[in-house]
């Protein structure tokens, strides 16, 4: 199967099966899988169940305390196998946006809990006389998620402890090598937004990106180990392997597609246009109606 669409249906299937709603003072935070429940229930003073759905204890008040129980909470989703390793970056826990959150958890725990995970992608690129042409990554094959799959040039999680700016700059250095002066000069073009049923858990996931249009003499180099090698190909290339393959990790496509739209290369003309340009940018989960078996 090709085409562009498929990926961003990929990020976005019908969901088939039962999640129930977790919430912190009235707000609605997450989805988890019923099979979860009883490892929620076993968490002494930490969830309380109602029916088809949790809430966090109401005992458990203010920011520390309420992220301190989900420290231990991930802690103990270790030790069941749960989640593979902890990862040590604080994720937001929160209703809206990053600002909102009322607690954090542990990155490893955020699609087992079912919250609102964001990152970042930046597109690097160099302009020839033959056109637009993109760097892009391979993912070293030790990786837990998409060994040895394509990646954008940049992508990566972003944590509650830093701001974006921040943590963009950090990325730079450690997955490209780009000096903070160069990496500075990111333009930030918008967000990308999806709901992914993963094996891991639900994924209501917003991508912030960026495009950073590079010097000609600049040649990526990962400081990291998660990048086992950078490719520079000519922006048709690159559109063709995401129109007619899977080689790219799962979400890279929709930040190419994007790309690809706001730069011309997809224009109006092409006919799932529109469904791609809507597409991009889903609801996050958060309606009830978004999830099957819940009222």
């Amino acid at each position: 199967m090709s085409g562009f669409l498929r990926h961003v249906e990929a990020c976005n299937l019908p969901i088939d099966e039962p999640f129930w709603p977790w919430s912190i003072d009235g707000h609605v935070v997450g989805w988890v899988r019923p099979r979860l429940a009883p490892h929620l229930q076993a968490l002494d003073g930490i969830f309380v169940r109602h029916g088809n759905a949790f809430v966090l204890h109401p005992d458990l008040r203010g920011f520390e305390a309420r992220s301190a129980a989900l420290a231990a909470a991930a802690e103990q989703w270790l030790a069941d196998g749960l989640v593979v390793h902890l990862l040590g970056e604080p994720y937001p826990v929160t209703p809206g946006g990053r600002e909102s959150a009322l607690c954090t958890v542990d990155r490893a725990a955020a699609a087992l809990l079912g919250i609102r995970s964001f990152g970042q992608h930046l597109n690097g690129f160099v302009r020839r006389d033959d056109g637009i042409h993109m760097w892009i990554g391979r993912r070293a094959r030790d990786r837990l998620l998409f060994p040895g799959a394509l990646d954008n040039m940049v992508a990566g999680g972003l944590p509650h402890d830093l701001d974006l700016a921040q943590n963009l700059v950090k990325e730079c250095r450690e997955e490209a090598d780009v000096p903070e002066d160069l990496a500075r000069r990111a333009v930030p073009v918008g967000a990308i937004s999806y709901n992914r049923v993963a094996e891991r858990g639900f994924r209501p996931d917003v991508l912030y990106c960026y495009d950073l249009e590079l010097p000609a003499g600049f040649e990526p180099r990962n400081t990291d180990g998660e990048v086992e090698a950078f490719l520079l190909l000519p922006l048709a290339e690159v559109a063709r392997i995401v129109r007619d393959t899977d080689e790219f990790k799962l979400n890279c496509n929709l930040v190419i597609i994007d790309f690809l739209v706001r730069h011309g290369w997809l224009g109006p003309e092409w006919p799932e246009y529109l469904q791609l340009v809507q597409g991009l940018r889903q609801p996050l989960a958060g309606a009830a109606n978004l999830v099957k078996g819940i009222p």
